[in-house]
């Protein structure tokens, strides 16, 4: 792991050294939320040693702690027991719960210059959305991502479709998907476990409705227009056949698409450039279909600084993020995963434009950002968002109607949100 190596490098660096005076330097721990020796480590470890070059006064420990859940229960029990970090990259929806335990600070506290406040304001704001809260800036973002449609142009040819012109409503998806349903192959996959609150969303805005207020102390999940969303998407299985019945799971989705099982998902952009390395076919990106309206959630991980630091490791922190979300590095890391690049300027850049003229589908994410909502997240986001899933799963299973599912869901989280209004 790169924290292990750099602390002991930098401690091998002060005792070569002891025979003269040592720097002062500032050293910060970062958590971030990807597997140990994967290939995007190497990304971030190659930021890290690019910024750690920039300011020799500055040590970064990253630890890198797995899932999101996991990444924030890891940071979270670190600041408990003493040995806190200063900065870390966590689900954007935890922002709610991150201020309530009085861990975290905004960043309008920190920044000081007009340069500061210029870069502050320069995101897209619907990538800030989710961590915008009573007017304070409290996440900053960075691997983030929306919905969108991938879709395998050789099963559109093969079955008599264009394989220029995606579905673009719910009933050009539902027609399509009957097309591409044959020979043991489906139409469409929509995950259903991992985030199916997040897949919901889709279908909930999609049908005019959003599941949550602005402030995070209300949701909506027995909404008409919700019910009927979950009812459309439990009917794509059981009513127009073009999806498997019960629950299809997220992590192995991907797979199933590059070889062939499904013509169409619905996944995150962060998958973009896996489903480029494996895909052996012809694919397609598109915007999710609209129904009433267009829309999709933004989704992933915004960077936070952890309060129990000092103005100087607040500072670094500052600098390490501003580093590693300027438009060259959003780039490359938007290029490296299918990310979307988090500033209009990383756009501007000669990495991204040449990609984007070779992958024109590496700007189908950015472009739904029109129409982009924020993810899901209340106050207790926690338990209120197992409750949905719950509800979602439960439906789609058949254990439950979708509106006896969502009646139910709804009435915990008025129960848990009662205390925020």
């Amino acid at each position: 792991m790169r924290n292990i190596v750099t602390r002991a490098a930098f401690a091998a660096g002060l005792m070569a050294t002891a025979a003269t005076p040592a720097f002062a330097a500032t050293e910060l721990t970062m958590y971030y939320p990807v597997a140990v020796g994967g290939p995007l480590t190497d990304v971030i470890d190659g930021m890290i040693d690019g910024f750690e070059s920039e300011h020799p006064d500055v040590k970064v420990n990253a630890i890198y702690a797995g899932n999101y859940d996991d990444t924030r229960l890891r940071a979270v029990s670190a600041i408990k027991s003493g040995d806190p970090a200063q900065l870390s990259v966590m689900f954007s929806i935890d922002v709610y719960d991150l201020i309530e335990q009085d861990l975290i600070v905004p960043f309008d506290d920190v920044v000081k210059t007009a340069e500061d406040k210029e870069w502050l304001n320069g995101f897209y704001p619907a990538l800030m959305a989710n961590g915008k809260v009573d007017d304070k800036t409290w996440g900053i973002p960075f691997q983030r991502s929306t919905i969108v449609m991938y879709y395998n142009k050789d099963m559109f040819r093969e079955a008599g479709l264009d394989p220029e012109s995606p579905p673009q409503t719910w009933e050009e998806l539902v027609a399509d998907g009957k097309a591409l349903a044959k020979d043991g192959k489906w139409g469409l996959m929509v995950p259903s476990t991992g985030y199916p609150y997040w897949m919901f969303q889709c279908f909930a805005v999609q049908n005019g409705k959003e599941l949550m207020s602005n402030d995070g102390t209300e949701t909506y999940f027995d909404d008409p227009a919700v019910v009927e969303a979950l009812e459309f998407w439990r009917g794509l299985a059981t009513d127009e056949k073009i999806m498997p019945e019960g629950t299809i799971e997220w992590g192995t989705l991907r797979q199933a698409f590059v070889q062939g099982q499904t013509a169409m998902m619905w996944h995150s952009t962060g998958n973009l450039s896996a489903v480029k390395r494996e895909a052996k076919f012809d694919f397609g990106v598109a915007m999710l279909p609209k129904h009433k309206q267009s829309g999709s959630p933004t989704g992933g991980g915004n960077f936070y600084l952890f309060k129990n630091s000092t103005d100087a490791q607040k500072e670094a922190s500052l600098e390490l993020i501003k580093y590693m979300t300027a438009p060259d590095r959003a780039a490359e890391w938007s290029i490296a995963t299918g990310y979307v690049g988090v500033t209009p300027e990383a756009y501007e850049t000669d990495a991204l434009k040449s990609y984007a003229a070779d992958f024109p589908q590496a700007l189908v994410a950015r472009d739904q950002l029109e129409v982009a909502i924020p993810e899901f997240s209340t106050y207790d986001t926690a338990r209120v968002r197992d409750g949905l899933n719950n509800a979602i799963q439960a439906a789609l299973t058949g254990e439950k109607t979708p509106k006896e599912a969502l009646e139910g869901a709804q009435a915990e989280a008025n129960r848990l949100l009662r205390a925020f209004h």
